[in-house]
């Protein structure tokens, strides 16, 4: 395959994360102040969405990461090898724990949401998490289909 025929993946890749950043810079701390001003007896609400917010980023990116990978391996001829497995395998695991760092942080979206009297709020949150339950279990069925072909690549390799 011709090199930078994944191209326009890798700039979507890189604009996909652009935007969260941005995010993470600027309306995360937002949150987080607002969060602390509805419940000024919680203090440490604040860090909480901190926390919550800023841990679901670190493996979103670190997904973003093996995505880049994954396409570098297109580029390559390496997709059918086991390293593009392990970047799916690595992809699976990042949405798995943003859902579960999602389902810990629900009742932050409940509070906010109680409080605030808009009920949008855990919806929000329960999009989030079965959006990141959705990549997962695409990422899981196409490392289950990569490792066959991969499996059945290298019996057509001895049988010739």
């Amino acid at each position: 395959m011709k090199q930078g025929t994944t191209l326009f993946l890798k700039i979507t890749v890189i604009l996909i994360g652009i935007p969260i950043l941005a995010l993470c810079i600027f309306l995360v701390p937002e949150i987080a102040k607002y969060a602390a001003e509805l419940y000024p007896d919680f203090t440490f609400i604040k860090y909480l969405v901190f926390i919550d917010l800023y841990a679901a980023a670190i493996p979103f990116y670190l997904a973003l990461y093996q995505a880049f990978k994954l396409l570098s391996y297109i580029d390559k001829n390496k997709a059918f090898s086991e390293i593009s497995v392990t970047a799916l395998k690595k992809i699976k695991n990042c949405a798995s724990t943003i859902s579960v760092l999602f389902v810990l942080g629900l009742p932050l979206f409940y509070l906010l949401a109680e409080r605030d009297d808009a009920p949008g709020i855990i919806l929000v949150g329960l999009v989030l998490i079965f959006a990141s339950m959705v990549i997962a279990v695409f990422a899981a069925v196409l490392q289950k289909l990569l490792q066959e072909a991969i499996e059945i690549k290298s019996e057509n390799d001895l049988t010739v």
